[in-house]
């Protein structure tokens, strides 16, 4: 698993150019079908507009895209869409253009500009992220030992999820995966290895990002 960029969520804003209004709406879509259902709901909600016209891209690798012009002349409204996202390195998101003609031509390198900037002003609106993955590592200790260990987690800038409180103290950690054979060790070695670390999983942190 691998660190990518996406969305925070649901975006949106509108902009005249030359007499035409744009509106751009932006969402998370981790499936194709998402994407599709998404691109759905803004048609059925814009059913009155001149065009509609969408892009998306999904997976971890971008493995799944789409760029669809709805009307427009053929490469001058999906592509610069799906270019914002490449652009940006965004995955597992779904970009949708309205356009409401207001009696001005554009002419394709306008309607190319339009677009790629109506993505580019929808991704600001929505926000970006970059998604870490994270080693879940639940650490058994006794009460004796969780100042020690507390200390170093906080120190070093791992992500305490939480602790549960028994006959021992159960610590439930997040490190970053190039961090988490540094933390076994170090933890083993701060206490003689009377602390018991296993793994839980993997989970992605999520890091707001300016573009």
């Amino acid at each position: 698993m691998e660190s990518y960029r996406t969305v925070k969520g649901y975006g949106e804003t509108a902009l005249e150019i030359n007499k035409s209004k744009f509106i751009v709406q932006v969402n998370r879509a981790i499936s194709v079908q998402d994407a599709i259902d998404y691109i759905g709901t803004v048609k059925k909600k814009h059913w009155d507009a001149t065009h509609n016209c969408s892009a998306f891209i999904i997976g971890s690798h971008g493995q799944q895209q789409k760029a669809d012009d709805d009307g427009e002349p053929a490469g001058t409204a999906g592509i610069p869409i799906l270019e914002t996202l490449k652009k940006n390195k965004i995955t597992d998101a779904v970009i949708v253009v309205t356009r409401y003609f207001g009696g001005i031509k554009l002419g394709t390198g306008g309607l190319i500009r339009a677009y790629g900037k109506m993505a580019a002003l929808g991704l600001q609106a929505a926000g970006i992220l970059e998604r870490i993955p994270h080693t879940y590592f639940i650490l058994k200790a006794n009460y004796d030992l969780l100042g020690i260990v507390e200390h170093y987690l906080h120190s070093n800038n791992y992500i305490i999820k939480k602790k549960d409180f028994a006959e021992q103290v159960t610590i439930h950690v997040l490190a970053e995966k190039n961090r988490e054979n540094f933390l076994c060790q170090t933890i083993t070695d701060l206490t003689s290895g009377q602390v018991t670390l296993s793994v839980a999983g993997i989970q992605y942190v999520d890091k707001p990002l300016n573009i």
